[in-house]
């Protein structure tokens, strides 16, 4: 279990605790250790370098521990207020610097998949900091915001949708019964879907009551976006021409050797978001459209610097793993089973705390 802790707290630390150095602690340093301000934790540049901790031949700077704590969400982070929790963090430090130095001496660090996890560190702590060339998005100015809006609006309209419901044959004179029936309102909808629909299911009729038969939501015909393949175009076309939720279609509907006797069970209607209940919306999709080029722009200058090969025709040999028999990537990285859970193990690795 240990292992699996300390990776997963590994992943809130990220790179901070990776250089670790000192004999004991310096708990004074720990407690000046406070978030803001440019540096990590506030701390002045001669600050950040002093040694808090020193594991073999590391240290754990001021630096390393106050970014480990900026690098938290607020919630976890408010858990380190107390002398006796700070101290509690940098002993996690320490373990996990110590799980480190052991996984590299046992190799662990030349194992392709580790070193693609060192790969994809790396990629986000570049892209991380390409992203501070960023404004946040408070700060993209207003026409530009109203500009997206008016060229964009179809994307703020949501359309009315209306959900269908339906009774299918095949006698013709059995579904003008029904159908009269329905739309006298003489028998319930559920009843008579229980006991004409050609997929009815008896059981399930008391529960569904005016929902039975349900095809699901549908836009209108000429809503590209409105389709659903389980309603055939003329029953789609037949619920946009009633008026209200419970109205019956007056006349059969027919398609592909049935006929449907089409009821409105459900209605949304259409709303256009204004500008103000999409400003939030279009300040994060100008942003993530920024970064997007960003990101292209930097990949570009990349390849530019570090000149890219492929061959086509060896990355056709690749086989591509049985997706059922694949372990996922957190553990791959783990080392074997018996030395995260038997502690006899003359590999395992014991813990720093007694």
């Amino acid at each position: 279990m240990i292992f699996r802790r300390k990776l997963a707290f590994a992943a809130i630390l990220g790179m901070a605790a990776m250089a670790s150095a000192c004999d004991g602690c310096d708990e004074k340093a720990i407690d000046n250790a406070q978030t803001g301000g440019e540096q990590p934790g506030g701390l002045t540049p001669k600050q950040a370098q002093e040694v808090v901790a020193k594991v073999g031949d590391r240290t754990i700077t001021l630096g390393d521990y106050a970014a480990a704590l900026e690098r938290m969400n607020r919630i976890d982070r408010l858990r380190y207020q107390t002398k006796e929790r700070r101290r509690e963090l940098l002993d996690e430090m320490i373990d996990l610097e110590l799980l480190a130095q052991e996984a590299k001496r046992r190799g662990l660090d030349q194992k392709p998949q580790v070193q693609e996890a060192v790969r994809q560190v790396l990629r986000e702590a570049l892209v991380a900091k390409a992203r501070e060339k960023l404004p946040a998005p408070g700060a993209i100015p207003a026409d530009q915001v109203k500009a997206y809006y008016d060229a964009h609006k179809a994307d703020f309209t949501e359309p009315e949708r209306r959900r269908v419901s339906v009774i299918a044959m095949k006698d013709r004179d059995q579904a003008e019964k029904v159908l009269a029936l329905a739309k006298s309102g003489e028998r319930k909808w559920g009843e008579l879907w229980a006991e004409f629909d050609l997929g009815k299911n008896p059981k399930d009729a008391k529960q569904k009551g005016d929902l039975a038969g349900d095809l699901g939501i549908v836009g209108a015909p000429d809503d590209q976006r409105g389709g659903n393949s389980a309603v055939p175009a003329p029953v789609r076309k037949a619920v946009f021409e009633l008026a209200k939720v419970g109205d019956v279609y007056a006349e059969l509907v027919e398609h592909d050797g049935k006929l449907y006797v089409v009821r409105l069970s459900g209605q949304s209607k259409g709303h256009t978001r204004s500008l103000e209940e999409a400003d939030r919306a279009i300040r994060v999709e100008l942003l993530k459209q920024r970064l997007d080029e960003l990101e292209k722009a930097l990949d570009a200058d990349l390849r530019k610097r570090f000149p890219v090969s492929i061959d086509d025709e060896a990355l056709k040999k690749v086989q591509v793993p049985d997706v059922s028999t694949a372990r996922p990537f957190w553990e791959q990285t783990l080392p074997p089973k018996d030395l995260q859970t038997d502690p006899t193990s003359p590999e395992a690795v014991p813990s720093a705390k007694p």
